[in-house]
């Protein structure tokens, strides 16, 4: 494994990420969205009601896109947080490996030791994500 194979993995799980979360906002947000913006003209519509019962009736219709854009930054901080502790994992095992004055070698060797853990991390974090796609479609999907 090189620092070319590490670069192409994390580009890899960036390019996934964002097409999970694009699909998303196609899928689900957009909808979410759309409902708090016709919520909200309602609210504009009402001629008697005062400018703070206004402001809290648009208050209120925002409060399910609100929600919608906490679960899913909650969902991918937790994914993006153990793919984190997995290359931190690999981290420790490399500095493990070096004793007190490694040679031009060891370092080498540890090195390309740690990227191929790294890699692995990142295949088996992008294999997750279907999964993860699928779980908060469904959630977001129960709380149209």
């Amino acid at each position: 494994m090189t620092s070319a194979d590490a670069m192409a993995a994390q580009e890899n799980i960036t390019k996934k990420m964002t097409e999970m979360v694009d699909e998303l906002d196609r899928t689900r947000l957009r909808k979410i969205q759309l409902q708090m913006h016709r919520c909200s003209v309602k609210c504009c519509e009402n001629d008697a009601a005062s400018l703070e019962q206004t402001q809290r009736c648009i208050e209120k219709c925002s409060q399910g896109v609100n929600n919608a854009q906490e679960y899913v930054q909650r969902e991918v901080g937790h994914f993006q947080n153990r793919l984190q502790r997995c290359v931190l994992d690999c981290q420790d095992r490399a500095k493990d490996k070096l004793g007190p004055n490694p040679s031009e070698l060891e370092i080498e060797d540890v090195k390309a030791g740690f990227e191929n853990c790294a890699i692995k991390c990142v295949d088996s974090h992008v294999s997750l994500m279907p999964d993860l796609l699928k779980r908060m479609k469904k959630f977001l999907g129960s709380s149209t």
